[in-house]
């Protein structure tokens, strides 16, 4: 089953070895379901402290044009929810870090909030992003969530508002993923916000973990944002290498997470 205690226990081993952790992520299905698993195991064995499975959507609204063009990818080929819940009950199996899905609200109501909540628990996923999901909207889900035993992830950007940083704060779990530029993912050279400030801002009103993502495309800039939060989360720049060599991204893959690993440690 799943368990909010998982991503707890690892923040906490990296912290007592003074260490940041690295979420990376992979559109689920792209290019299919059975090269998703098999790059989530790799990524695990190359210094992944997180997995974060992505849920493709038809209308992306968050995401940049590396990962928009993999969710096309995936749901043209008819990858689905159920096959995705399939998909990580089989990561589950061979790898002991968090697992944590992130989606849009539709494929979460369409296939049915308990559902999907008391299926993905029982693959042994861990959290769940919505980026559509505002905290004013999100109870119904959080109630459901929370008795599953699953962390529903908040998103702050660097405009959140103080008042609202506190009702994010009020209804998160696991941690809070802070978005380090205003628009959509994707890799950048460099990141403009005022991280510390930011992430400092997100701090006090939680004493969950922070980790910080959108626009961090490899070891200078994990190294970069480190210093500000507990985790970074690394998406584009490895949707982009699986873009590249497909089901023969797993040596590349393996490759650039381990690099992106040690600028952390």
């Amino acid at each position: 089953m799943a368990s909010l205690h998982r991503i707890a226990a690892k923040f906490a081993e990296l912290a007592a070895r003074n260490e940041k952790g690295l979420i990376t992520y992979l559109t689920a299905g792209d290019p299919d379901l059975d090269t998703t698993a098999r790059l989530a195991e790799a990524m695990e064995r190359a210094g992944a402290d997180f997995l974060e499975l992505g849920i493709p959507f038809s209308d992306p609204v968050a995401d940049g044009p590396a990962i928009q063009k993999a969710s096309f990818r995936a749901l043209k080929k008819g990858v689905r929810v159920a096959a995705i819940i399939r998909t990580a009950a089989q990561i589950r199996s061979r790898t002991g870090v968090p697992l944590i899905f992130m989606t849009y609200y539709n494929p979460v109501l369409q296939y049915g909030l308990e559902k999907f909540a008391c299926d993905a628990a029982g693959a042994g996923v861990d959290g769940l992003i919505v980026p559509d999901l505002p905290c004013e909207e999100a109870g119904p889900l959080l109630e459901i969530m929370d008795s599953c035993g699953l962390a529903l992830i908040p998103l702050a950007a660097p405009t959140t508002t103080e008042s609202r940083l506190q009702k994010i704060a009020a209804g998160a779990r696991g941690f809070v993923y802070c978005v380090s530029v205003t628009g959509v993912t994707g890799a950048r050279e460099r990141i403009d916000t005022d991280l510390g400030q930011f992430t400092g801002r997100v701090r006090k009103y939680t004493r969950l973990p922070v980790a910080v993502g959108f626009g961090i495309a490899g070891p200078p800039q994990a190294a970069q944002t480190a210093p500000f939060c507990d985790a970074v989360v690394v998406g584009s720049a490895i949707v982009q290498i699986v873009t590249e060599q497909g089901s023969s991204a797993v040596d590349a893959v393996s490759k650039f997470v381990r690099e992106i690993k040690s600028a952390l440690k």
